[in-house]
């Protein structure tokens, strides 16, 4: 073997790593923040549609003076604190899975790395050794024509080789400089995760101490107002009326996907129709064109023009004042998909249920309209079915309350969370943690108020959920 042979494959070998760890130059954009992007684009439909929504029941609530409302401001946010925390890691979990996932990768890179630059090798020392003939002087040589014609077909492969080993290696070495990028970017991540966990922390201890002094002040007060017959009227009222809105908007958007659906299929129809026409208007030509070629063919036979194609008329742009297509939300879920649940559903917290729908309470206000389960503070709130989250914040003596939409005009309620886990426009799945219990809104005891309403109207959940 020739003395410079090892001196030259590592220059060769050097010059590959410096191309394939050359910088990148694309502007930095973080995972993170594109997730929170995507999210923030999902609620967006609904979001905007609850905002005149939100408005008018904090106008309503003004009418008249509550002690629970003293209290919104801090459950909301305990609320808002314990979301963010929640949500911190589920994106700290998920960012040390990406981390993991590219760790794996760097590992998996590393060994294709590793065995291309020995075939490379390998290559470049036979090449060397057969005495770096080009196919110029091994055509001059004046040697057989079979294996002059033989050595070159198998250069050619050798090349082949070599160039395609030479641009997987580059690849494999740009892809681990980006996945540098991406560590280093998901680090970031974690330490600003880190970062607001700390400040949610705090911000949740500071509004715990603040709700446990405002309760203390108003403890009698509150008591007073939970005997109240007419009270409890209006609190059913509000919370009708809520149910009421909200049912109306869910009809609006499953009207606009219907529209959707119609706009789809109709833009289908037209462009099946638009290449039918087409495949017809080609064969019409390839056939003409066959036709004219056979004519000419024949002896004696005058040249045949070819055939003008037939004119097609051209459709005038719509006009650009047309506004775009609504942004139109989904259902929530298949029509009849909840009705088929009855009598299946998990209980949404663990715990004990200390009012039924439909019994009398005891200072002989109306009767229940949903159920009561007694449970410890923090225990965590589980949707019964799937659906999307419709409305997410704080109500006047129900707390912090969710309600979400199954589909079918199904409704289900959940009221005096200690926390809201989940934001308006949200998709869930049966059995997801959705909040925590609590007795925000002025209430007695710990634990969740629980309803099920179908077209508004409330309905007994004990044949429905397996308590």
């Amino acid at each position: 073997m020739r003395p410079s042979l090892k001196k030259s494959g590592s220059a060769l070998l050097c010059a590959l790593l410096a191309l394939g760890c050359a910088s990148l130059a694309d502007a930095r954009t973080t995972e993170r923040a594109k997730q929170k992007a995507e999210a923030e684009a999902r609620r967006a439909g609904i979001a905007q549609q609850l905002q005149a929504l939100k408005k008018d029941i904090s106008r309503t609530e003004s009418e008249k003076e509550d002690a629970g409302d003293l209290l919104a401001e801090s459950e909301e946010a305990i609320s808002d604190a314990n979301r963010a925390l929640h949500d911190l890691a589920q994106e700290q979990e998920d960012t040390n899975a990406r981390l993991q996932s590219i760790a794996d990768e760097q590992a998996r890179l590393a060994r294709t790395i590793e065995t291309q630059k020995q075939q490379l090798a390998t290559l470049l020392r036979k090449h060397y050794v057969a005495g770096n003939e080009d196919r110029i002087k091994l055509l001059l040589s004046g040697d057989n024509p079979n294996r002059i014609n033989r050595d070159l077909q198998m250069m050619s492969y050798v090349s082949q080789a070599q160039a395609k080993l030479l641009a997987s290696l580059r690849a494999n070495l740009a892809q681990v400089e980006a996945n540098r990028e991406k560590v280093e970017n998901a680090k970031e991540d974690l330490e600003d995760i880190a970062q607001e966990q700390r400040e949610q922390k705090a911000r949740l201890e500071k509004e715990k101490a603040r709700r446990a002094n405002l309760l203390a002040s108003l403890s009698s007060k509150l008591a007073g107002q939970r005997k109240q017959a007419t009270k409890l009227e209006r609190d059913e009222q509000r919370l009708s009326g809520l149910v009421d809105q909200l049912s109306r908007i869910i009809r609006q958007q499953e009207a606009a996907a219907a529209a959707e659906r119609k706009r789809q299929e109709a833009l289908a129809a037209a462009r099946a129709k638009a290449e039918a026409e087409a495949k017809a208007l080609a064969a019409a030509r390839a056939r003409a064109e066959r036709e004219r070629l056979a004519q000419q063919g024949k002896p004696g036979a005058r040249p045949v023009p070819e055939p003008e194609p037939p004119k097609v008329v051209e459709q005038a742009p719509p006009p650009r004042s047309e506004p775009p297509p609504p942004r139109v939300v989904q259902p929530a879920a298949p029509e009849g998909a909840f009705a088929s649940l009855k009598g299946k559903l998990a209980p949404p917290v663990a715990g004990k249920v200390e009012t039924r729908f439909g019994a009398k309470r005891a200072d002989g206000g109306p009767a229940w309209r949903g159920m009561f389960i007694k449970a410890a503070e923090g225990s965590e709130v589980r949707t019964v079915a799937a659906g999307r989250v419709m409305f997410a914040s704080w109500m006047r003596s129900y707390g912090n309350l969710i309600i979400i939409d199954h589909g079918g005009q199904y409704l289900s309620i959940y009221a005096n969370n200690q926390s809201l886990l989940k934001h308006v426009g949200d998709m869930v799945k049966p059995g997801e943690p959705i909040a925590t219990a609590g007795n925000t809104g002025g209430n007695e005891e710990s634990g969740l108020y629980f309803e099920l309403r179908h077209l508004g109207a409330p309905f007994d959940p004990a044949g429905w959920v397996r308590f």
